[in-house]
């Protein structure tokens, strides 16, 4: 995140304006009421919006990148001519631009981290093969380490606030959402309902679920703020979750061991891979004789990075609402193996000569 903050350079209406606009965008402004005292500031500040009332042919600035000009009225001649004092490419008129405004405020409040954060997505290769607990136990265990985000991606399935316990925690879920345009990722952490320090966006019990592109937008801010975005995908998959799907940096298939299981499982993949090559297996349940978890790979293709037999523990945790993830049961460390396999491998050391 930037620690530099935008300056303004506006009075009165619209200066008022522009604050309501940056509210909304999650950005916090550095003010100036005209340029003869914003001259200290104006080369630091990573974005300046200038009200051209206040824009003044006696006031003489370096010319800089990252001007815009705010009109309160239509924009004209007399508009541009004041953006070319200060040397602007930009202006905008409120409140008809208000949606530009906000989206390139939100830019500076959400700037990129340095090393953006990795994106994973699980989905099951049938019902109740276990792929939304091990979305939810892989976050928990990702938040360990640096900041995550636990994201729903399917409104049938009940609500991915339950099994954390988070169902009567305040906070949006996707039918409170409303997005238009970038998201200020900050501004909706702060909304969601937390397990710990996790954020989780859920699926609501009545209400729509996320549309394709407010989803494909939340996950792009969580990626771009540095943030490991978890996601749990439908089977159904619509037109959301398979943009999540391209942009995600591995898609787990939760895959119970059971013959009927992988040819459920072969028709997800078969879905899945006009849109990902990246890909791999996690083997659930107990398995049948003569059906050891290998064969699932045998049969899908994808390599095999876990296997996931039945905790009878965490199962009961799950039906109240606690989810306890016994460090060294079988569920956190399928999780730990999945995060693994996003961790670079070591550079080989070069022979002595």
């Amino acid at each position: 995140m930037t620690t530099a903050r935008p300056l303004v350079v506006a009075e009165g209406a619209v200066l008022d304006e522009i604050l309501r606009v940056a509210a909304v965008a999650g950005c916090e402004l550095d003010r100036a009421p005209d340029l003869a005292a914003a001259r200290s500031r104006w080369t630091r500040a990573p974005l300046v919006v200038l009200d051209e009332d206040c824009a003044d042919d006696r006031v003489v600035l370096p010319r800089r990148d990252g001007v815009v000009v705010v009109s309160k009225g239509a924009v004209g001649v007399d508009s541009w001519r004041r953006a070319a004092l200060v040397g602007a490419r930009r202006v905008l008129c409120l409140p008809d631009d208000e949606s530009d405004l906000t989206v390139v405020l939100a830019d500076v409040a959400d700037a990129p981290a340095e090393h953006p954060g990795p994106v994973l997505a699980f989905i099951g290769g049938r019902g109740g093969a276990g792929a939304s607990v091990l979305a939810a136990a892989t976050a928990v265990e990702a938040d360990r380490a640096a900041p995550a985000l636990l994201v729903d991606c399917d409104p049938l399935g009940g609500g991915l606030d339950l099994p954390l316990g988070l169902e009567n925690t305040p906070g949006h879920r996707w039918p409170d959402v409303r997005l238009s345009g970038r998201v200020s990722l900050p501004t909706l952490v702060d909304a969601l309902p937390r397990r710990g320090t996790l954020p989780v966006l859920a699926c609501g019990r009545t209400g729509p679920g996320p549309a394709p592109r407010a989803l494909s937008a939340v996950v792009t801010a969580g990626r771009r703020s540095g943030r490991s975005v978890v996601c749990d995908l439908p089977r159904h998959l619509d037109e959301g979750a398979l943009a999540v799907a391209s942009l995600a940096d591995l898609v787990v298939l939760v895959v119970p061991v059971e013959f009927r299981a992988c040819m459920a499982a072969r028709q997800v993949l078969d879905l899945l891979t006009p849109h990902t090559d990246r890909l791999a297996i996690v083997a659930s349940g107990h398995p049948h004789a003569g059906a050891p978890p290998s064969r699932t790979t045998a049969l899908l293709g994808p390599p095999l990075l876990a296997t996931l037999p039945p905790e009878r523990r965490v199962a009961a945790t799950l039906e109240t609402g606690e989810f306890d993830l016994p460090p060294k049961g079988a569920l956190a460390t399928a999780a730990r193996a999945v995060l693994a396999e996003l961790r670079p491998a070591p550079a080989a050391v070069p022979a002595a000569a």
